[in-house]
């Protein structure tokens, strides 16, 4: 049975075990890193009187590293998902408590690097064992519901973390610490997760191999999928400049976290209903609509400045991941090996992560004063990609996994 051949009125299958243990993990580490959010920043400049330009290269080189080490846990986590999650949720943890404890900002630049370095172990590896424990008809379903849980840590991180800050009467390093607390339950989670019974082929990706011929054997229907994927997201810069332009046309700094609340509400609420139609319909066709949606977006916050834009349109942005995150990964689950599926899994994380960073890097410098340039430069590229998904001239790859 391929993805499309799934019956809607046929009753769903239950979901593994795993993928729900691993929706609650991340539902609790992302509550702790979204915590952390609203309020590192003036953690950073004002508690330790930091340069605005401090933020930028903290969360620059925690994304590079990020990045690098998705690929590493793509060729190497194969046959031992398991360790390598629980090894990343910990370094994750441990970079949190560097952060809280930090009494000068260079350490908190160390502290957010080791965290990212622990989600970029973690993450391949988890979805890889998400794919190998759900079988192929099933896999959209199952990565929306993991995406949701995550993005439902991220409505109550946020907002537990400002509750915090003004309960504590602004002892921002004390709101700091309780954020280790749903992070190191997290870690407790995982190790509920189980092997899947009939582990994946151990191939190309076991370490006995060079990573190059292990390359060579990724299909070339792969790197049809993966193409418009690495192209759009070289104008995907980080979501925190949408927010800077919230503030830019004059939302507070509690509306910009209420925004931001408001957009991983939407994503939250369409994540799963996404995931079960990518088991029905072609995976292209969801992520070009959600590519419309950050198109929309995107050029619509960069051709009006006013905050009843920002209004309607961060929130409405939120349907651009929830269309396209969880079904991206089920996507490309499905199209690749077994034997391969964590390596592959590893390129489009690692390159889509740098691509990520260079599109931060070149909307900031283009930036200006509300982010007209860059803003209608990444709808107008996202446009063009969708309609390069819709009208399936990358192809459409057939399932290879079971």
């Amino acid at each position: 049975m391929t993805a499309t051949d799934t019956d809607p009125s046929t009753p769903a299958e239950p979901l593994p075990r795993n993928v729900k243990i691993l929706g609650a993990v991340s539902l609790a580490q992302d509550t702790g890193s979204e915590m952390l959010y609203p309020l590192l920043p003036s953690f950073v400049t004002g508690t330790l009187g930091a340069p605005v330009v401090a933020i930028g290269v903290a969360e620059g080189v925690a994304d590079a590293i990020a990045s690098g080490m998705k690929l590493v846990a793509g060729r190497f986590s194969a046959g031992r998902r398991r360790r390598w999650i629980a090894a990343g949720y910990a370094i994750a943890t441990v970079g949190k408590i560097v952060v809280t404890a930090a009494m000068a900002w260079p350490v908190v630049i160390l502290g957010r690097a080791i965290d990212r370095m622990g989600k970029g172990i973690r993450g391949v590896p988890r979805d890889a064992l998400i794919a190998d424990d759900t079988p192929a008809a099933a896999r959209g379903r199952a990565f929306g519901y993991h995406r949701t849980l995550d993005t439902i840590g991220a409505v109550l991180g946020p907002a537990i973390g400002l509750a915090l800050l003004h309960l504590l009467d602004g002892q921002i390093r004390v709101a700091l610490a309780l954020a280790v607390i749903p992070a190191a339950i997290s870690v407790g989670l995982v190790a509920f997760v189980r092997e899947p019974l009939r582990p994946p082929i151990v191939g190309p990706v076991t370490g006995t191999e060079p990573p190059q011929e292990a390359r060579s054997k990724v299909p070339g229907g792969v790197w049809r999928v993966l193409a418009p994927l690495i192209v759009f997201a070289l104008v995907n810069s980080t979501d925190a400049l949408l927010l800077q332009h919230g503030a830019d046309v004059g939302l507070s700094t509690t509306q910009v976290v209420a925004a931001y609340i408001c957009f991983n509400v939407v994503y939250a609420s369409l994540g799963y209903p996404a995931g079960k139609l990518a088991d029905q319909l072609p995976p292209r066709v969801l992520i070009a609509a959600g590519l419309t949606v950050f198109a929309v977006v995107y050029m619509g916050l960069g051709q009006t400045a006013t905050t009843t834009a920002a209004w309607i349109l961060l929130p409405l942005y939120g349907a651009f991941p929830a269309l396209t995150d969880g079904v991206s990964r089920a996507w490309i689950s499905n199209i690749a090996p077994d034997d391969t599926r964590s390596w592959i899994l590893g390129i489009h994380g690692a390159a889509t992560g740098l691509a990520v960073l260079a599109a931060g890097l070149w909307s900031g410098l283009t930036w200006g004063e509300h982010g007209e340039l860059p803003l209608t430069i990444s709808g107008i590229v996202a446009a063009v990609v969708a309609l390069w998904l819709a009208v399936g001239l990358n192809g459409e790859p057939p399932v290879t996994s079971t």
